[in-house]
């Protein structure tokens, strides 16, 4: 299957994964339903996320079909404390706490990369592994660096890492 049809196979799961989490946004070390709610998206793919990460951070290692080096991919999950005001259907239930600077939409992008890879884990060698990050929002008690101390970067040790930003204004035609 194309990498174009695998993507749409899983968008309307993309697509609700973002709005479940744009509706449920949470501060910085409070994301405990956020937590929640990735690592039951990754065990309905068959993964087996460890949880508790450097506090509320949680990680699933997709293996390849042989082995190799291992890359990680990462993506935050905390929200602001900023009252929403778009009106959309899918807007905060968090009274003063939204996600306006793209988490909910990061963290939706790597439940969907990691979908696709888990369709085609037969494909690749070695490892990828799946890092969600919280705390990204609080510079003085970050929740990389917890994670970090935690041992997100060990068992398998990660080769490459890659995070992703979205961008507002580019456009999606």
């Amino acid at each position: 299957m194309q990498l174009q049809a695998l993507i749409q196979k899983h968008f309307d799961q993309i697509i609700a994964d973002r709005r479940y989490l744009h509706q449920h946004p949470e501060l910085s070390h409070q994301e405990v339903q956020t937590a929640a709610y990735i690592a039951k998206q990754l065990r309905a793919m068959g993964l087996e996320p460890r949880t508790g990460v450097g506090e509320n951070g949680v990680v699933a290692v997709i293996e390849g079909a042989r082995p190799g080096k291992c890359v990680a991919l990462r993506a935050d999950f905390d929200a602001l404390p900023i009252v929403e005001s778009t009106g959309l259907p899918f807007s905060s239930e968090n009274e003063g706490v939204c996600h306006a600077c793209g988490h909910d939409m990061h963290t939706a992008g790597l439940l969907g990369v990691a979908r696709v890879l888990c369709d085609i884990r037969d494909q690749f060698s070695g490892c990828v592994k799946l890092v969600f990050q919280p705390a990204e929002e609080d510079v003085l008690n970050c929740g990389a660096l917890k994670m970090i101390a935690d041992g997100v970067l060990e068992n398998p040790k990660v080769d490459a890492m890659f995070g992703q930003h979205i961008w507002p204004y580019y456009p999606s035609g």
